[in-house]
């Protein structure tokens, strides 16, 4: 049992990093590519890549059609309009004011509000080591965004900023939204925002006269748009089914990281200090969410629903015919009511109360 509790956390947690990985690079490779274009439009092109590259995947593999349940729609089409329309637009517009080392790491500050709504909101556990490492994040992204604290940037950072941090809360409720219908095929969720969301700010984009690019360029921001978004939002669904909400946006945060030293080391912006203390601050908040424990006695309500599964301790449901072990497979099934304790994170089978 043991064995597969740490395999089902596995899998959450490299999920959660690739996914970071993946994200990590787009906003300095997106810095690039604002050179020629708008950010509204810039946005259209990285989620547009995103959704149609997934559709071709999905269309190679002959992934059978998806539904979703009346509310469960409800649910992603409120994760598209914060994360999908809003977030992209603010960021995008932070970007063009700051430094692309900046706006990586003012990117930490999402994990953060994503725990506060999971928290505060959608009443997922949140213990004081998780609480000390959003405080000590928080400290990081107040020391990276004060106004000409970098002597490299030539103009003032707040309203940058804090179109960053609107990013980083569009994200946030997207990320708690999400949750709700993650235990679906992450590849259709990723494909259904990126297209949506792309339409969305295509038309957005034009209506406020921005000029299209080259090929060049749109080739370059769909193919981001396809890795960075699309690929890592299909991991990052992956990671909420296994970790809930603020655990995953604990290991996703990350991936400022991963675009500070791209823009270090690709468009050689320069080490300072004040960059340096961001960065120690945000990487011991992350620490003490990775190293978090989490273990006592809980109980299962019943529950019925159907997702993708294996038999596990927590799935041990009779079949009409034949299941091969360890193999997954997805149908209705119902878990009876039990009791027991073992290490667990809020994911689709452990939002009790504390």
């Amino acid at each position: 049992m043991i064995q597969k509790l740490l395999s089902h956390r596995h899998v959450g947690v490299m999920s959660a990093l690739l996914a970071a990985l993946l994200f990590g690079v787009s906003a300095p490779l997106a810095k690039v590519l604002l050179a020629q274009t708008s950010p509204w439009l810039l946005a259209a092109l990285l989620y547009l890549g995103s959704g149609m590259g997934l559709w071709v995947v999905r269309r190679i593999q002959r992934v059978p059609p998806v539904t979703l349940a009346w509310r469960e729609w409800g649910w992603l089409a409120g994760a598209i309009v914060t994360g999908g329309i809003a977030a992209p637009v603010f960021l995008m517009t932070g970007l063009a004011g700051m430094s692309a080392s900046q706006s990586s790491l003012l990117l930490n500050a999402e994990s953060v509000l994503t725990a506060v709504l999971a928290w505060v909101v959608f009443k997922e556990n949140v213990d004081r080591r998780i609480a000390l490492g959003m405080a000590a994040i928080v400290a990081g992204a107040l020391v990276l965004s004060w106004p000409g604290a970098a002597e490299h940037v030539a103009t003032s950072t707040l309203w940058p900023s804090l179109a960053v941090l609107g990013a980083c809360l569009g994200w946030a409720v997207d990320n708690n939204l999400t949750r709700k219908v993650a235990l679906n095929d992450a590849g259709f969720i990723a494909m259904a925002k990126g297209l949506s969301a792309g339409s969305s700010n295509l038309v957005l984009a034009v209506a406020l006269g921005a000029g299209w690019p080259g090929w060049e360029t749109t080739l370059s921001a769909g193919l981001l748009g396809f890795l960075s978004y699309g690929a890592s939002l299909t991991l990052f669904v992956l990671a909420l089914r296994h970790l809930g909400a603020s655990r995953t946006g604990a290991y996703f945060s990350v991936a400022p990281f991963f675009g500070a030293l791209v823009s270090v080391l690709l468009l050689h912006e320069p080490v300072t200090v004040q960059l340096l203390v961001a960065a120690a601050l945000m990487a011991w908040g992350v620490w003490l969410h990775l190293s978090e424990d989490h273990a006592h006695e809980h109980s299962h309500e019943a529950l019925e629903h159907a997702h993708e599964h294996v038999h596990d301790a927590h799935h041990q449901h009779e079949h009409a015919g034949p299941v091969v072990l360890g193999v997954p497979h997805k149908h209705v099934h119902r878990h009876l009511p039990m009791s027991h304790s073992h290490a667990h994170f809020p994911d689709a089978h452990h939002r009790h109360g504390h």
